[in-house]
């Protein structure tokens, strides 16, 4: 009976262990892969736009990187780096656009695993 009940405590442990880390922030290392001309043709972007959106993209990408590859203040870098860069679009894009953009990062950071509170 002793048996039973520490292995029934051990799974439990191991259980809330498991859905404890399963929740917590992470901070994937940033690819800095992407692609303007695609994100320009589905936001239908005329040519000024294309190349500030350009300029913004390789900032967001350097600021992404400087980031996920800092020790200290990872999370303070990563939320400036995504929110300085919705502000730059948001000054650049139209209102429709700048939804389908805010989807769009929100998927992709979702799908690297970042999370940005």
């Amino acid at each position: 009976m002793k048996r039973l009940g520490l292995t029934l405590v051990a799974a439990l442990c191991l259980a809330a262990t498991t859905f404890a880390a399963g929740n917590q922030p992470t901070t994937a290392k940033w690819e800095g892969n992407i692609n303007v001309t695609k994100l320009s043709q589905y936001l239908k972007l005329n040519a000024g736009q294309h190349e500030e959106v350009a300029n913004i993209c390789e900032y967001f990408d350097q600021q992404m990187e400087r980031a996920t590859k800092s020790r200290k203040d990872q999370e303070k870098l990563l939320r400036n780096a995504v929110y300085g860069n919705l502000k730059l679009m948001k000054q650049t894009l139209s209102e429709k656009q700048y939804a389908d953009y805010t989807r769009v990062l929100n998927a992709t950071l979702q799908n690297k695993g970042i999370e940005v509170k």
